[in-house]
């Protein structure tokens, strides 16, 4: 599993549209947490707090999918950019 990335955590929780503060407080995480990860203040996460985050944004339905994989419902996903 690939660590997750704040383009990857703010596209999740736009996905479900939830605010940043619906997603701290799902994830029990502080606002400031998740607002100085997703602006890039902070690049990464503790273990404790991705695992918290990336459970929350699952149990809404977010797949979190590896290069190759594919999703088993609608979405979005980022490919190879066209030239």
């Amino acid at each position: 599993m690939n660590a997750l990335d704040r383009g990857t955590c703010k596209a999740a929780r736009m996905l479900i549209d939830w605010t940043g503060a619906q997603l701290a407080d799902a994830a029990a995480v502080s606002q400031d947490t998740l607002r100085s990860f997703e602006s890039g203040r902070t690049r990464t996460l503790s273990r404790e707090n991705e695992a918290a985050i990336r459970k929350a944004l699952e149990a809404q339905g977010v797949q979190f999918l590896e290069s190759g994989q594919v999703a088993s419902g609608p979405g979005v996903a980022l490919g190879k950019a066209q030239s």
